[in-house]
């Protein structure tokens, strides 16, 4: 009896743990969806653990922005847009370039989440009715409407306590799923230490991963939209302690969650020479090793993560629109209303052409590391600003995080230049 309770008490404290998890669920929402979950399976079954360092840079990086701009946010008051064009010289072309290219680089990034998420609906109906197979199609294209129409209801009726419960349970779904297929396949010990040294591979395309990888681990909208999450959790200037935890905590389970994805992938795929091209080829990482049960997993598991991440890649354009306008988002409003439905019919485009959604992730996601200098610039300005920022000091630690940071992307830039002109 005494043993019932005591697990009972042990569940109830795990739950209220993972309920309690402020802002960083949306930073982890933003950051490991199907483009991540992309990203780490073709690095992996590519290159085997290479990239494990650009991987650990973003996420260390990733941590020291969420602290900045949440700190910002808590000791000003202001979220980052509003105070970019209300302080800065050039605030307001700054500002609007940034919605401008996190918008474009998010929406695509929906294109391809979407298209991701019903092929895996799609193979999960497929493996129990085989007479679909002839209608890809046609069900993917419906099943791709249910899943936006659905979601664009949600974002009707929700709050932010709503949107956060909901990730949470996305979110936790999606990390037991790929912890689970881990225990499947494993890449050896040596592969993952030499992976924490710095090289890029010397074959077609390894620029281009190194950039989407960085795009969608060190992922703008992630930074800018925490000052509104933040706000929007009721979080003053009394918790500027547990925003630092908070930032901490989602770094180091975006780094945690993403390399066990790059790790099964290396473990199932690399070692035998097979690569990933198309949504099912994520899938048949595990058949081999573990049959239809780690199919269904690891299926749940990218499947958690394309839901997860869908709420934030709407929320984006309102979010920061709202930003620049005053730092308050209505989600009643017919502003809200509109872009969301407009972020809606562009996510259909992709299944709408029947494109590849892998390619479409992996384009989205290089797209996106060119807003961020400017992103990373932004924030450097605001927290100089002895005007803006009062009697608060930032510590020489942080300065030094975000220069490195900054150079960081700056390199990584240019290399998604470089991929890109390779590319087309």
């Amino acid at each position: 009896m005494q043993e019932t309770e005591n697990k009972k008490s042990l569940l109830k404290s795990v739950i209220a743990i993972i309920l309690g998890f402020g802002p960083g669920i949306f930073a982890i929402g933003y950051t490991i969806g199907t483009g991540s979950v992309t990203s780490m399976i073709v690095a992996g079954s590519k290159f085997n653990m290479q990239l494990l360092w650009v991987l650990l840079l973003s996420c260390f990086f990733s941590g020291i922005l969420m602290f900045a701009y949440g700190n910002y946010a808590l000791l000003t008051g202001e979220t980052a847009l509003y105070g970019f064009k209300k302080h800065l010289k050039y605030g307001k072309l700054l500002a609007i370039l940034i919605i401008v290219g996190i918008t474009f680089g998010q929406w695509n990034s929906l294109m391809g989440i979407l298209g991701i998420s019903s092929n895996i609906i799609f193979e999960i109906l497929a493996l129990n009715f085989e007479g679909l197979r002839g209608y890809e199609y046609e069900t993917v294209l419906i099943t791709a409407i249910i899943i936006i129409a659905i979601f664009y209801l949600l974002m009707l009726v929700g709050k932010y306590t709503f949107f956060e419960k909901i990730l949470v349970i996305f979110v936790t779904m999606m990390g037991l799923s790929f912890v689970l297929s881990l225990l499947f396949v494993q890449p050896l010990s040596i592969d993952v230490v030499k992976g924490l040294i710095p090289t890029i591979p010397d074959v077609p395309g390894g620029k281009m991963l190194v950039a989407a990888f960085v795009g969608t681990t060190m992922a703008s909208a992630t930074f800018l939209s925490r000052p509104l999450f933040v706000k929007g959790k009721g979080w003053t200037i009394k918790n500027l302690n547990q925003q630092k935890k908070d930032a901490i905590t989602a770094a180091i389970l975006i780094f945690v969650i993403s390399g066990v994805i790059m790790a099964v992938a290396a473990g199932a795929l690399f070692y035998d020479g097979k690569e990933v091209t198309h949504v099912l080829d994520m899938a048949n990482t595990l058949e081999p090793v573990a049959g239809k049960w780690a199919v269904t997993i690891f299926f749940f598991g990218a499947l958690s993560a394309g839901l997860s991440s869908i709420f934030p890649c709407l929320l984006i354009a309102p979010l920061l629109v709202a930003d620049y306008q005053s730092g308050i988002l209505d989600t009643n409003s017919r502003q809200f209303r509109i872009i969301t439905a407009i972020a809606c019919l562009v996510a259909l485009i992709g299944p709408a052409f029947g494109a590849n959604p892998i390619e479409i992730q992996i384009l989205s996601q290089v797209f996106n590391v060119f807003v961020l200098p400017i992103v990373i610039l932004g924030i450097i300005l605001m927290l100089r600003s002895e005007k803006v920022m009062k009697d608060y000091k930032t510590s020489l630690g942080i300065y030094i995080g975000l220069y490195a940071a900054l150079f960081f992307s700056l390199v990584i830039s240019y290399n998604g230049i470089v991929a890109l002109l390779n590319y087309f």
